[in-house]
Order: structure tokens, then sequence, then C-alpha cells
């Protein structure tokens, strides 16, 4: 027997199924939600006006240092302002040479070395053009550090460098006193064992490549090292018995 159910039985406001319990599907109005979350407007509000307040500094900042450079150029004679941009213009060309330069003569080196590509993020271990193992990288930021006016620029580097000691989780690092201020944290030990995590290399110049630390300023994953080059630490403790004072870096 069919169960029909005929136009004076229906009722639009009741559901097929009597069971499930009805919801209630009304669009809210603007003044009923802002009445039911006065909470998540409140927030988006000062997240909105925070970011506008950034964005407006930014814009002041951009729009000073333009200022100083007409200032300054309008200063200039015509031929020191045709001196300075072909200066600019040498120095710019002059930077992608050297970075072409480099990038060959990674791949051509006959001996075991490790090039770092900082604009794709990744290391290479390579040996006479062959490829050994492929690393994603994490590059620290370009910063001035120290206290004025006895500040300094670090920045990671472009060139060939050396690797000067691997060290293992157990081995100290002189921590930098800079680093301690640069993360906002009052000073600490300057000579710290596994601050550099479970691997890492030192490089002639002071460049570090290192891996995430459980103890000391670095043990962040937020933070990476001004000028630094953090990797993975099983990546590096793979990498690290081929590794030995001497062998060469490259970093284009």
């Amino acid at each position: 027997m069919t169960d029909v159910t005929t136009q004076e039985d229906w009722d639009p406001g009741r559901r097929r199924d009597a069971v499930r319990p009805r919801t209630d599907r009304r669009r809210l109005g603007w003044r009923e939600f802002r009445r039911s979350y006065p909470g998540l407007l409140t927030t988006m509000t000062i997240a909105i006006i925070a970011l506008l307040g950034l964005d407006g500094l930014l814009v002041a900042r951009y729009q000073r240092y333009q200022r100083e450079t007409r200032e300054l150029r309008a200063a200039m004679s015509d031929v020191e302002r045709k001196r300075t941009d072909e200066i600019l213009a040498q120095n710019e060309n002059r930077l992608k040479v050297m970075v072409e330069l480099f990038k060959r003569q990674a791949k051509v080196d006959p001996s075991l070395h490790l090039s770092v590509s900082l604009d794709s993020s990744v290391m290479y271990l390579q040996r006479d053009g062959a490829l050994l193992r492929e690393m994603p990288i994490t590059v620290g930021p370009e910063r001035r550090v120290g206290t004025a006016p006895d500040t300094v620029h670090i920045a990671a580097p472009r060139g060939k460098r050396t690797v000067e000691q691997v060290l293992e989780e157990g081995d100290a690092w002189d921590v930098p006193a800079w680093v301690y201020t640069d993360r906002g944290l009052p000073a600490g030990e300057t000579r710290l064992k596994g601050a550099l995590g479970p691997a890492a290399v030192r490089l002639d110049g002071g460049t570090v490549i290192y891996s995430l630390p459980s103890v000391g300023p670095l043990n962040d994953s937020a933070y990476i090292l001004p000028g630094a080059i953090r990797v993975r630490a099983n990546d590096l403790k793979a990498i690290a018995p081929n590794l030995r004072p001497g062998v060469a870096v490259y970093f284009y």
C-alpha cells in the first residue's frame, strides 16, 4: 500500500523527517549580528585600525626617503648626478655578474662542496657537477644589530666561503650578545652547548649553517638568525660526515 500525501495533509512548516530537530536558517541582519558577536567585531576593528596604522607608517617612511633622495639629487650638479647613476648601474650589473660566476664555479668544482641558492632557498651538496643531495633552507634576514654607535649590518653572504668547523649537539657556540637583544631576551650565556642545534657548520667570516636547537636564544621556529642559514636537522646530520674544514661553500 502506497502512502500518498495529499494537498490537504501537506504542512509547509513541517520537515519530512519529524525526528530531526529544527534549525533556524534565518539570515542575521547587521544589527542582530552586531548584538550577537560584539567581541568579534571589536577584535576585527582593532586589527583593521592596526593594519591601517602600519600602512600609514610605511607610506610616510617611503615618502620621506623619496623626499630625501630628491633633495640630495637636487643638490648635485649634472655631472655628479650622471656619475652617481652610472655607479649604481655598474654596481647592480657587477653583482649580477658575480652571482652568475659563483653559480657557474659551483657547477664545475670537482671537489665536494655546498652550493646555497639564496633566492630559491635551497642548498645543494655537489661534486663535479653531480647533485648528491638537495635541501630546503630558510635564509636569515638582513639586519643592523648592536647598540649605536657600535652597530654592524648583517646579511647572508654572496660568494665563496669555506667550512671552519662542523659542530655536533654537544659542541658549544659563542652566542653573540646582540642575539639576546635582537630577540628581546635578557642577556644569557655567551658560550652555550647545543645553541646551534643537533648539527651545524661554522664558516669563515662568522656565517653559520645551523638547525633548530632545543636550548638557547635560537630555540624558536619563528626566529631565524640574521645572516645565517637554517637547515633541517636530519639533512645536516646526513651530510656532516662528508664535511671537513676547507670544504667550499658557494653562496649565490
